[in-house]
């Protein structure tokens, strides 16, 4: 299993949506229960900015390979595990010479 190994920007950010069922009744009442055994949804936005092109080939070489389908690991920021994502889409700006931007959206996903 491949790792992704880049560190990014201080500020990344995740969205959290555990996937639950409801069922609702009437006068307000409802039942949830949890969708599955694993239910957890992290979405990761992450940024790499001032990278010279080298890292940025490096990156996107990375992501290119694995075709937007393929898992890999990586450790969130703070997390001392690591967890299985897949990154469905990227963007890169060239800001300079020799620096540029990548934005980076990864999903968490459960595989055996």
């Amino acid at each position: 299993m491949a790792t992704f190994t880049w560190t990014p920007d201080f500020g990344a950010s995740a969205e959290y949506k555990p996937r639950v069922r409801v069922a609702k009744f009437g006068d307000g009442y409802e039942q949830r229960v949890a969708d599955g055994i694993n239910t957890g949804q992290d979405d990761w936005s992450l940024r790499f900015s001032v990278r010279s092109d080298l890292e940025t080939g490096e990156i996107l070489a990375f992501l290119e390979t694995r075709g937007a389908f393929e898992a890999f690991d990586w450790t969130p920021p703070g997390s001392v595990y690591a967890i299985r994502v897949v990154c469905r889409e990227w963007s890169r700006s060239f800001d300079r010479n020799d620096q540029n931007t990548v934005n980076l959206k990864f999903n968490r996903v459960y595989e055996l």
